[in-house]
């Protein structure tokens, strides 16, 4: 079996470089946020210990 030339090794390592990149740009912008007008406060409920 031949081995592949570097050149090719090459265009193969930038082929998947510019698929994570262009996969991580779409997974990253296509997330659409909604703005909440209401806030919803935390409410913190104070708890007294029985010992």
């Amino acid at each position: 079996m031949p081995q592949m030339m570097p050149l090719s090794w090459l265009t193969l390592y930038l082929f998947f470089i510019m698929m994570l990149l262009i996969f991580s740009f779409i997974n990253y912008y296509s997330f659409i946020q909604k703005p909440s007008p209401i806030k919803k406060k935390l409410e913190s409920k104070t708890l007294y210990w029985k010992w």
